[in-house]
């Protein structure tokens, strides 16, 4: 056995090389003793040359084997002569099983098949892809009880002329009045140039006798006082704002109306706000 260690860098400390001798059929070619002497003996005419006459019977009887390697072993052969190729004739179509058959006489009956299958599955594909993004839309929306606190209905019969009644919806107070005729003229004949935030009375307003508004201070979010204040409609006691009946600023601090929300009246008795 030979061991023989080489300078490779980083790698000396783990880098080595081993040959081993393993007895074979072949007969030795060479004698392996070491040579004594100084000078090597003159080569002998008369000696047979290494021929393949003169080889004859000390060539190797079986394939020829290479086992090398660092970590573990490795093998080369030159002959797989024991190799069994798998039968896949089980996933094989019956048009192309036949190896003398030509697979071009069904190639539009497969090709149909394949263009079957891949539609279906992409059909199918979209579907899901379309349920999975509305369920994780609808996740997002609003609860059942907070749409059931979207919109209020409100009986106007139970609201005298003349009167304000207050509503709660979407956390914040509505104000829903029911004006007299004496306060819709007096509103109407108001001039835009008085006011500091311009809005005409028809223009808040769906039906004349009825003021709907958002009962909100826009100075600084407090909740007015109704019937009150220097223009009869609503005031503001925190600051000292003075709305009139159309929900308008007409004095104090407020900078803006009072907000008026959307509503529709789906018959003479009754309004939905929201």
């Amino acid at each position: 056995m030979l061991s023989l260690a080489v300078r490779s860098g980083l790698f000396m400390p783990s880098l080595t090389a081993s040959c081993n001798a393993v007895a074979g059929p072949l007969k030795p070619l060479v004698a392996g003793a070491p040579v004594l002497a100084e000078k090597l003996p003159p080569l002998e005419v008369k000696r047979p040359f290494l021929t393949r006459e003169s080889l004859s019977g000390q060539a190797p009887l079986t394939g020829f084997k290479a086992i090398a390697g660092i970590n573990g072993p490795s093998s080369v052969r030159f002959a797989h002569s024991d190799v069994t190729v798998p039968d896949f004739s089980d996933y094989r179509r019956p048009e192309v099983l036949s190896n003398t058959k030509s697979s071009q006489d069904s190639v539009d009956s497969r090709r149909s098949f394949s263009y079957v299958v891949t539609g279906v599955t992409a059909v199918a594909t979209a579907y899901a892809a379309k349920n999975i993004v509305t369920e994780f839309v609808m996740t997002m929306s609003a609860s059942a009880d907070v749409l059931a606190m979207s919109k209020i209905e409100i009986k106007l019969s139970d609201i005298p002329e003349g009167k304000n009644m207050a509503f709660k919806w979407r956390g914040k107070p509505l104000f829903v009045r029911h004006r007299t005729q004496k306060e819709i003229d007096q509103e109407a004949q108001v001039s835009l140039t008085e006011l500091r935030d311009p809005q005409h009375d028809l223009d808040r307003v769906k039906k004349p006798e009825w003021a709907i508004l958002i009962g909100v201070c826009t100075h600084l979010g407090c909740v007015p006082i109704a019937n009150a204040g220097d223009f009869g409609g609503y005031y503001c006691p925190c600051h000292g704002s003075h709305y009139d009946a159309s929900g308008r600023i007409r004095k104090g601090p407020a900078p803006y109306n009072l907000e008026v929300p959307f509503y529709e009246f789906p018959s003479e008795d009754l309004v939905i706000v929201g």
